[in-house]
Order: C-alpha cells, then sequence, then structure tokens
C-alpha cells in the first residue's frame, strides 16, 4: 500500500524534507533506502559488516541495493527474493567498466532518471518484466559510452540501449539545437525508448491494432526507408496539426513512442505537482482517473499548470519546461495510450 506521495518525502527521523534521489538525510544524517512498495524513504539501521543496511518491513527483509555507489542507487531489495540488485538495476544488461570514470559518473545519473521513470511505470500498474534472452523477451537496458566508439540510441524487442552521453549537459543541448528540437532530456530518452517496448506490450497485434493504425499507421511501414526520408526530406508541412513532435512525423512507431513519452512526462509532472499543492490532489499517479472521463480530466488539470510553469521558466529567463502545443489529433492519439493504461470501468 502506498503510505504518500512519493514526491513529497520527509525524513521519519527528523522531519527533514527529502528528494526522492536521497540516500542520506543531510540534517540527521540517517541512512535512507527508497521501498518501492510503500514509496517511502526508509531509515535505516547501522550497516552491517558487508556494508550494506537491513530492514524490517511487515516481516520482510530488505537490503540496500549492491549499486548504492556504482549508480547511486537508493532503492531497497527484497532479501527473500535472492537478489543482491533492486528492481531498477536488475533490468541493466550492460554498463560501463569500473574503471572508465567518466563513464560510470554518467551511467549512475543514466540509472537516477531510469530509476524514476520504472516507479512511474509501477504507479501506473504497467507490467515490468525483465528480459529472457532465449526468448528475446523482455525490457532490459544497455548503458553505454560512446566517448571510444559509437553507440546509438534506440530499441529493439524490448533492449533499450542509451548513449551514456545524453548525460552531459553541454552534448545533449548541442545536439538538441542542431537537430531543432524544443526539448531534450535524458528521462525523455527514458520514456520514448521504453515506449517502443509498450507498443508490443499493450498493443501488439491484438484488438487494438486497428484503432492504433487508423491514429498512427501502419507500424510494419519500412522503418529504414522512413528513417531516410525524414532526414533527406525533413518533417512535412503543417506537421504540427497532427503530431506532438517533428520527430514524431518519421514512422508510426516513433508517433506513438513520443506521444507515450508525452503522457508520462504529464502524469508524472501532475503526481509532483499535486505533492505540492500545485494540483489537485486527485491528480496523483494512484489517483483512479479511468476511461474518456478520466483522460478529460487529466487534459483540463495539465494544460493550466504547463501554462504557469512555462510563464514561471520564462520569468527565470529559461527555456519554456513544457515547450509543446497538444492539437486535437494529438490530443486523440494521447487519450489512446490513456485507454490502454486505464481502462474505463465496467
Amino acid at each position: 500500500m502506498k503510505v504518500g506521495n512519493m514526491r513529497a518525502l520527509i525524513c521519519r527521523k527528523c522531519g527533514q524534507k527529502l528528494s526522492f534521489e536521497n540516500s542520506l538525510c543531510l540534517n540527521c544524517h540517517s541512512a535512507l533506502g527508497f521501498h518501492l512498495p510503500s514509496r517511502a524513504l526508509l531509515v535505516l539501521p547501522d550497516k552491517a559488516d558487508d556494508g550494506a543496511a537491513e530492514v524490517q518491513v511487515e516481516n520482510t527483509a530488505w537490503k540496500t541495493c549492491a549499486n548504492l555507489n556504482v549508480a547511486k542507487c537508493n532503492w531497497l531489495v527484497d532479501t527473500s527474493e535472492g537478489d543482491v540488485l533492486c528492481v531498477s538495476c536488475r533490468l541493466t544488461r550492460t554498463r560501463p567498466a569500473d574503471d572508465d570514470l567518466d563513464a560510470m559518473a554518467a551511467y549512475a545519473d543514466a540509472e537516477t532518471n531510469k530509476r524514476r521513470v520504472i516507479l512511474e511505470l509501477t504507479e501506473l500498474g504497467l507490467p515490468i518484466v525483465g528480459r529472457d534472452e532465449d526468448k528475446n523477451t523482455g525490457l532490459a537496458f544497455d548503458l553505454l559510452s560512446s566517448a571510444n566508439t559509437q553507440v546509438l540510441t534506440g530499441h529493439a524487442d524490448g533492449l533499450i540501449t542509451l548513449d551514456l552521453a545524453e548525460g552531459d549537459d553541454v552534448h545533449r543541448e548541442q545536439l538538441r539545437v542542431s537537430m531543432s528540437e524544443p526539448y531534450r532530456t535524458l528521462v525523455g530518452h527514458f520514456r520514448h525508448e521504453i515506449g517502443h517496448y509498450y507498443q508490443t506490450v499493450l498493443v501488439g497485434t491484438g484488438d487494438d491494432r486497428p484503432q492504433f493504425e487508423e491514429l498512427f499507421g501502419d507500424p510494419d511501414t519500412d522503418y529504414q526507408a522512413a528513417l531516410d526520408r525524414h532526414y533527406n526530406e525533413g518533417s512535412p508541412e503543417n506537421w504540427e496539426d497532427d503530431y506532438v513532435s517533428s520527430y514524431a512525423t518519421m514512422h508510426p512507431a516513433e508517433d506513438w513512442a513520443e506521444t507515450f513519452a508525452h503522457y508520462l512526462h504529464i502524469r508524472d509532472t501532475l503526481d509532483t505537482a499535486a505533492a505540492f499543492g500545485m494540483a489537485p490532489a486527485g491528480s496523483t499517479l494512484d489517483s483512479p482517473l479511468p476511461g474518456d472521463v478520466g483522460f478529460a480530466q487529466i487534459i483540463e488539470w495539465w494544460l493550466p499548470l504547463s501554462w504557469a510553469l512555462n510563464q514561471i521558466n520564462r520569468s527565470m529567463g529559461h527555456q519554456d519546461l513544457y515547450p509543446f502545443v497538444l492539437p486535437p489529433t494529438v490530443m486523440d492519439k494521447m487519450r489512446f495510450v490513456h485507454l490502454l493504461i486505464s481502462p474505463s470501468a465496467v
């Protein structure tokens, strides 16, 4: 059971306000661990001889993730499952070598962003299934550095590859400007690429495939041909009327992934805003917002909030926090995503 909004956390020992990423209370210096089932940061006892700390939750022992130091992971692991890595860290198949210090620092930042996305997926009730290499199914991540070799961020049958250079602000900003993108973040990459995986999970070839094709197009359209056309010819004229981004125009699968990512952007931001009194309490991720009515409510909350946040950013001399317009066609696509995740109650 969720005991509180994870965006408004406090130290249970001294009352200090905490962030989702904290592994230590900066006021009382207590060690902290994030307990996924309750969405709570727990105060941990003194560390054991092996450097890990263990806490009992409802007669189950939870231990700090083995990636606490190498990936700044503050999540706890259910010791009864026999794992040393948390739910999020177990999904990473490949990471940099320990002696590649620059890449390891970027890897830690990437894992922090990945944990935020994995938490949101969990709160939305989406299935998170680790990869079965024999069957070539399930979710996994290769987090690689392009410092010494070429790395292409992308997705292939649930395996997500991410260039750790995207964690570097200068590198990412240069790419954003060169590609004329209004928005480019590390958490955005995770949400986009994981969207490809959930296309196969939520749509695939099942009953919702016809509506998918009606909204997005045929996902089996030649991808390489679409890629070549996009970079040779650019986006079609007036693309803003039907797509959330220019990249979404490239291929139906990319349109879905961009739309899915924006849905996650909106739900997570509303959840955080609710924690700090900037949005209604009912806009949290665990609130029952099923069907068309639920989606309409989400958008009713989102539009004024995003407008206000953009104006606040401008007051600070920054670019808009959410530099996007959501025309009716994009709303229809996003509603489809919502209905797959939160169908109407029957």
